[in-house]
């Protein structure tokens, strides 16, 4: 396009081409998100020693973290460009089909137009002595003339606004060097994008901003902010696993330099050895969630960025870091094995979730506690969601079952009331005492499944309201015995772990 344009150039623009233009260059650019995704998992798989330890892992790391870095620029600026390219193809197109419009009105009136859309050879006024017909068509020509000198006006209005588009799609990769007649190499590019800058977190961030805002930093960015402020990254429910492990990683090691003698440095330090043991035993465990001032923990078995089935697993009352995370993991290792069983080669992860402070003895009766878990147990849930679901990934958002126990299906019935849908396929509801005023079709789950047994009153005495118990709750019952007692529903002998192991891996069906 060259400028000033002409109503004759507007008239003659390609903008097929153009728009397929755009197309093409859009299409490049939601190639870069997924290979930019697939740069930063390669990142941080270099330089371990499972995969390639010593100097030169760490340099191929740290080479991988700067093509990454200059992907997610290029792809940035393309992004930036892409919109107003958009613009251009829309007010290209309008100026085209007004200019078209102008020609052909004035060709219809026996006249042509100038650059600037004014009439040439525009019929006089009609004069005294003219016939009636003479008058008709002079009259006509005339109107003919100014409706084309109103579609031209209208042509070339919306032409400047597609320049204005093309000069603002320039900026951001010219910023780069992008754009002129030569190519520019990946060095000058390195040289040319902008320095690093922190992105502040989104004010009172929800899941699915968090996702976004941290899918908009470098992989550089990325690892800076989880060196920098590894208390907030660790926290941020919307951030994928493996950056919310680094970073609690580094709080559990400066709360296991920091804390005094007592129950928070006990917990910390069961779930410091729980971590050691699982690493040295070749597997995956990811801490997802650790607050020691709130006794709040969540310990993946598998990774949740790659798993496609997740469960996350709420314990109920008396259950803490300190006395019973050895025991949770062991349930959450018991429920992977079960849905692996159920379905050999999926790939599976499963949450021991200690993201709420469970009730004691004394409180066991009151909906306090799952009044306060539950909000946390649908904002983690969502986290989970987002996390995957941001633009770029390759993978596509797991099948969630929560397999809630006891007072923690308390808490899952107050996480189906928070704002939203539950972002869950399924829920295995186990020993439960009620859902304080709910039923199934309460959870806003596809598939809810109950197991109780008449050796556990918890599980139908209805503390909190019906239970599965109840032929009218409305769930799949799972199978159970009737010497099951409350804390044996996970057991390997029972045949409910089976049956919940398939609800995880999506392949039982409901009754």
């Amino acid at each position: 396009m060259s400028e000033p344009t002409t109503v004759q150039q507007a008239a003659g623009w390609d903008v097929a081409e153009l728009r397929g233009g755009v197309g093409r260059l859009d299409q490049v650019a939601d190639r870069l998100l997924p290979w930019r995704t697939r740069l930063d998992v390669l990142g941080r798989q270099l330089g371990r020693a499972e995969c390639w330890s010593g100097p030169a892992g760490t340099a191929a790391a740290a080479a991988v973290v700067e093509l990454s870095t200059v992907a997610c620029g290029v792809s940035g600026a393309l992004g930036s460009s892409l919109t107003d390219l958009q613009g251009l193809t829309a007010a290209a197109t309008e100026a085209q089909e007004w200019a078209a419009g102008a020609l052909a009105t004035a060709e219809a009136g026996r006249m042509s137009l100038d650059g600037t859309g004014s009439p040439v050879g525009l019929a006089a006024p009609p004069g005294a002595a003219m016939a009636a017909d003479q008058v008709a068509d002079v009259l006509a020509d005339r109107q003919a003339g100014r409706l084309a000198a109103a579609r031209a006006d209208e042509a070339l209005l919306a032409a400047a606004r597609a320049l204005a588009c093309a000069r603002a799609a320039r900026q951001p990769l010219a910023a780069l060097g992008v754009g002129g007649r030569s190519a520019v190499g990946f060095a000058d590019l390195v040289v040319r994008l902008p320095a690093a800058r922190p992105l502040p977190v989104p004010p009172d961030p929800g899941p699915l901003r968090v996702a976004a805002w941290w899918a908009g930093l470098p992989a550089a960015e990325q690892l800076a902010e989880i060196a920098a402020r590894p208390a907030v990254v660790g926290a941020l429910d919307g951030l994928p696993a493996w950056a919310r492990d680094r970073a609690n990683r580094r709080r559990l090691a400066a709360a296991l330099g920091s804390l005094p003698a007592g129950e928070q440095r006990r917990a910390a330090e069961v779930l410091a050895g729980r971590l050691t043991a699982l690493d040295r035993a070749g597997g995956t465990a990811q801490l997802v969630q650790f607050d020691p001032t709130a006794d709040l923990v969540a310990v993946s078995l598998g990774d949740l960025d790659t798993a496609a089935a997740v469960a996350v697993l709420v314990p109920g009352i008396n259950t803490t870091p300190a006395d019973d995370l050895p025991a949770l993991l062991g349930d959450a290792a018991a429920v992977g094995s079960a849905a692996a069983a159920a379905a050999p080669g999926l790939a599976v992860a499963t949450v021991a979730w200690l993201g709420y402070r469970t009730p004691g003895l004394g409180t066991m009766a009151l909906p306090t506690a799952a009044r306060r878990g539950g909000p946390a147990l649908d904002r983690a849930l969502d986290g989970l969601a987002a996390a995957r679901a941001v633009p770029g990934g390759v993978l596509a958002p797991p099948r969630t079952t929560v397999v809630a126990h006891s007072y923690g299906t308390v808490v899952t019935g107050q996480a189906a009331r928070a704002p939203g849908r539950l972002a869950a396929d399924a829920v295995v509801l186990l020993g439960s005492p009620g859902l304080a005023g709910g039923e199934a079709e309460d959870l806003e789950a596809p598939d809810v499944h109950g197991a109780w047994s008449v050796a556990d009153p918890v599980s139908w005495l209805q503390w909190f309201g019906d239970t599965p118990s109840d032929p009218s709750f409305g769930d799949s019952p799972l199978p159970t015995e009737l010497t099951e007692g409350h804390t044996d529903y996970l057991d390997p002998d029972r045949p409910t772990l089976a049956a919940v192991g398939e609800v995880v891996a999506g392949v039982r069906v409901p009754r």
